[in-house]
């Protein structure tokens, strides 16, 4: 019995330890353009967890990203490897889940639990126009274009990889722009719709191993539990994942 006790809670332990993520005393300029000597702290984790269809080929999908935070923004630098880029819905509100887009899921005070029709926590898609799109608290698609600020670009080297940039201002459950301090952690999962024609999205990859619900992975756009965890690190530590 003990032995079964100090499993479970080795498992417990292990299962929410969060990622650290370095300060950055220079915001990124969201362009698309790597600034090196910003980013150079980071280290990359993968979009490798299939939650909806089959795993693509590495040229049909593969990414990963790096994360910075200074006290008004959580930055995100994105590599994607995509062979066919998407955007059939001119209206950014209809079927936005169809279309190529980089899903950004957060939850301020990292509290889990279900958000589909309130804020308690956020899963923005950015569309392939920058366009966001959230469900507001009345069941429907809304923009929150004020929440996030998006720019992407081809790569000149490899033609089918892109950099994307992100700086996401964070909310709370009632829609306040909330100042971020050391310690401070977010649940947070990555993930990107990828469709190679018009028959909607083939495959949806994120950073999380999600278990499945009757079968379900899909999970993230209604249930924060499913997030991982960011702990924002000292304002003068150089520690973090590598």
């Amino acid at each position: 019995m003990k032995l079964i006790n100090l499993f479970a809670l080795f498992f417990i332990s292990t299962a929410t330890v969060a990622e650290e993520i370095q300060f950055t005393a220079q915001p990124p300029v969201v362009d698309g353009l790597v600034d090196s000597k910003l980013w150079d702290e980071a280290s990359w984790s993968q979009i490798e967890h299939i939650a909806v269809g089959e795993r693509p080929e590495p040229q049909d999908f593969s990414g990963r990203f790096k994360v910075l935070w200074d006290t008004s923004s959580i930055y995100l630098l994105v590599e994607l490897v995509d062979d066919v880029l998407i955007d059939t819905h001119a209206d950014p509100l209809q079927n936005y889940w169809d279309d190529d887009a980089l899903e950004i899921f957060i939850d301020e005070d990292k509290s889990g639990g279900l958000h589909l029709d309130n804020h308690n926590a956020y899963a923005y898609h950015i569309g392939l126009d920058n366009q966001v799109v959230d469900i507001d608290v009345d069941g429907n698609p809304a923009l929150f274009n004020s929440h996030v600020e998006s720019s992407w670009r081809r790569s000149i080297t490899a033609p089918h990889k892109i950099v994307w940039e992100v700086a996401l201002s964070v909310y709370d459950e009632q829609q306040q722009l909330v100042k971020l301090n050391p310690g401070k952690q977010l649940g947070f999962m990555l993930a990107y719709n990828d469709s190679d024609g018009f028959n909607g999205r083939e495959a949806f990859i994120g950073s999380e191993e999600i278990e499945p619900v009757n079968g379900d992975k899909n999970r993230g756009y209604i249930d924060a539990d499913v997030f991982g965890s960011l702990l924002l690190a000292d304002k003068f530590s150089k520690r973090g994942k590598k």
